[in-house]
């Protein structure tokens, strides 16, 4: 019987027992980060043979015995895929109504994009989500860790300790899981990523914010002749942050600029910076603007199986909440 167990039970698989990966080879893949098969089997080959200095034949090859001992990029019923999304979350917002607009609050696996003009409220947004995230999962939190990507100097960490002490949360703690880190440039920022995903081994990071997502990008590749060089390191980018929400079971929450054009965008003059690249890879887009007062109009404009629709919040002292 014993036996009869132990022939049922799978093999857990090693980075050396991959074709082509000795035991050098294994080394370098995971001092640049690549520790688990489902970390190769969602790599790109280019990448894969820079970093373990092998050819790009060689490093296809990797990939696909990973993907097959990863049991991951095979064909899949609804019901398996159905049954997985179970284990997707959600986030609360800290208020109500943009939980329901959002069908239960931000979703994990996924990247959540907040646009809109300066002063909109956007960067409010995610510091109430980097407190909230710590929240206990029966008050609409995950109980885990942030990492936020500061490109803009705006992380405040008063501001968190008036969040935390309106939800009743310990100051010091709250801050603690809290990881920051700024980035100076574009690389610097994809860079950033790499090391997350390092950190989320160490602590359970349920919450990636990126503020702002487009600012560097936009600064760096000015003109017309720099544009596709942009969207192509843009595009790699959001790829990096949807691939540590899934590997992560993680919420990635970003804000991103407009800029102003002719054409008006729901009545506002305002588009979002990046293009289709950012369009096509938030999962869920909201467009944040101001309203009288404290008041900010969210509405939502792209889900893949919500609709359109908006909402009105408040940001108080005590942060996010509805009117």
């Amino acid at each position: 019987m014993y036996l009869a167990k132990k022939k049922e039970e799978k093999k857990e698989y090693t980075l050396e027992d991959l074709p082509g990966v000795g035991s050098a080879t294994a080394e370098k893949l995971r001092d640049a980060g690549y520790v688990s098969l489902i970390e190769l089997a969602v790599a790109s080959p280019s990448d894969l043979a820079d970093v373990a200095g092998i050819g790009e034949g060689v490093a296809q090859k990797i990939i696909s015995a990973a993907r097959k001992y990863a049991n991951v990029g095979q064909f899949e019923t609804g019901d398996v895929i159905y049954a997985r999304r179970k284990n997707m979350t959600k986030l609360t917002t800290g208020a109500k109504g943009f939980d329901e607009l959002l069908g239960g609050g931000l979703e994990s696996q996924s990247i959540t994009e907040f646009f809109g003009a300066f002063g909109s409220g956007k960067t409010q947004i995610v510091h109430q989500l980097a407190v909230n995230v710590q929240l206990p999962k029966e008050k609409g939190g995950l109980e885990g860790h942030t990492i936020f990507i500061d490109t803009e100097n705006t992380f405040r960490p008063e501001r968190i300790a008036q969040m935390a002490e309106a939800l009743g949360l310990d100051v010091e703690e709250t801050l603690k899981k809290i990881h920051v880190a700024r980035a100076f440039n574009s690389h610097h920022q994809m860079l950033m990523v790499d090391k997350a995903m390092e950190l989320a081994k160490e602590y359970p990071v349920r919450l990636l914010v990126v503020d702002s997502l487009t600012a560097h990008f936009r600064a760096e590749y000015v003109g017309r002749s720099s544009l596709a060089t942009r969207q192509q390191l843009l595009n790699r980018h959001m790829h990096d942050l949807l691939k540590f929400a899934d590997l992560n079971n993680a919420v990635v929450a970003v804000t991103n600029q407009v800029s102003a054009k002719p054409d008006t965008f729901y009545g506002d003059p305002t588009t979002p910076i990046g293009g289709n690249i950012v369009a096509h890879n938030a999962t869920y887009r909201l467009y944040v603007r101001k309203s009288r007062g404290n008041k900010r109009i969210v509405r939502l404009i792209d889900s893949p199986a919500l609709p359109d629709g908006e909402v009105v919040i408040t940001i108080t002292n005590d942060g996010i909440r509805d009117p």
